[in-house]
């Protein structure tokens, strides 16, 4: 579990034999646990905590060696900090996104620029294909536009969320080109750039601190130095998998916390509890049916048989419902007790129905699936 990583990077001292999942397993207790609260009601967005993890490794594992990439470690540790806060496991999700991002690229410059800095959590950012995701499967338009210009491009639009962002950051998107109809090219937009705006968004149901914002392109100019892949199509079907795959980890840890939550009450209230149609019992098989699955199918991401990418969506159109299918028994076996605003399940709750909607949301797997992509 995160061999490839673990040879290139400082393990904490006091773990001198601990994988950088492990190491992440024990900052979500120490470090991320007492800060859940604060990050599910958006009065915290944890940027000091990420790059933390950062330097625990967090971000690097699947950073593609010698043509081949791994994503088991990554999702582990993205699962590790789903049992404590979905939030934190959605923004880890976004960086290691941008990481999958720039070390996939076929720009060299961008390469050697960005990719240790964002695997390192030098710099924080996220991920703004959910318009270009559901734009391939015939769901929306594309909301970015660019035309070339000496040096690169001036891209002009909005995006109505993106994550994991603030004033430095930087996140992964895509544009049509107008002097090209029908072309396409995937960029790094740069937070920092007087022409791109962040504007707040209302508050959500939950996930209030993942640094989440609106952003408006006015007429920004993109480098070619900041140019992902031109065109972008070749690309996005490389790194589609993993960019999937990743998600996997939100619910994983996830429902293995709503497992954690129904065996607490086991003693209290096991005694009217054995009426309930699900049982820890039963989530606990399908968690590790799950872990299973995605275990096997990271282990070759850049796999082109359609077979796979199949197997890749399915996985994650089940880990969607299960996790939904998980924090609702949870509710039910706490009974009046996870009804307080203090108790876990109900936040647990919420998390899991982000898992269900956050693209590609289970309609849009359900779409993919049926091979409609009109």
């Amino acid at each position: 579990m995160g061999s490839l990583a673990v040879s290139r990077l400082a393990i904490d001292a006091t773990l001198p034999s601990a994988s950088i999942a492990d190491q992440v397993a024990v900052i979500a207790r120490k470090e991320l646990a007492p800060q859940a609260l604060a990050i599910d009601e958006g009065t915290l967005y944890p940027d000091a905590l990420l790059r933390r993890l950062g330097e625990a490794g967090a971000w690097g594992s699947h950073q593609p060696v010698n043509g081949a990439a791994d994503l088991r470690c990554a999702i582990q540790s993205i699962a590790a900090l789903g049992e404590v806060c979905g939030a934190t496991a959605f923004m880890a999700w976004c960086q290691n996104t941008l990481v999958w991002y720039a070390s996939n690229s076929g720009n060299p410059k961008l390469v050697a620029k960005f990719a240790d800095k964002f695997a390192s959590g030098e710099i924080l950012g996220g991920t703004g294909l959910s318009n270009p995701m559901k734009s391939f499967f015939g769901i929306e338009k594309l909301k970015l536009k660019g035309r070339k210009v000496e040096g690169g491009y001036v891209v002009r639009g909005a995006l109505p969320w993106v994550s994991n962002l603030g004033a430095e950051h930087f996140f992964g998107t895509i544009f049509e080109r107008e002097d090209g109809p029908g072309g396409i090219v995937m960029f790094l937009a740069d937070c920092s750039n007087p022409a791109i705006t962040l504007q707040p968004c209302k508050p959500f149901l939950a996930m209030d601190g993942t640094g989440t914002y609106g952003v408006q392109f006015r007429d920004v100019f993109v480098p070619d130095e900041l140019i992902l892949a031109e065109p972008a199509g070749p690309f996005v079907k490389k790194i589609r998998a993993g960019f999937i795959l990743l998600q996997a980890g939100m619910a994983l840890g996830l429902i293995k916390d709503c497992i954690q939550i129904m065996d607490e009450l086991a003693a209290p209230l096991g005694h009217v509890n054995r009426y309930l149609p699900q049982q820890p019992l039963q989530f606990r098989e399908l968690h590790a049916e799950f872990e299973k699955e995605t275990m096997a199918l990271a282990h070759d991401p850049y796999n082109t048989d359609d077979s796979y990418w199949r197997r890749v969506v399915a996985l994650r159109l089940r880990l969607g419902d299960a996790s939904v299918a998980a924090a609702h028994a949870a509710m039910l076996h706490c009974g009046a007790r996870g009804y307080l605003k203090s108790h876990r399940a109900q936040r647990r709750l919420r998390e899991a129905y982000f898992v269900a909607i956050v693209t590609p949301a289970t309609k849009q797997l359900r779409k993919m699936l049926a091979g409609d992509e009109h």
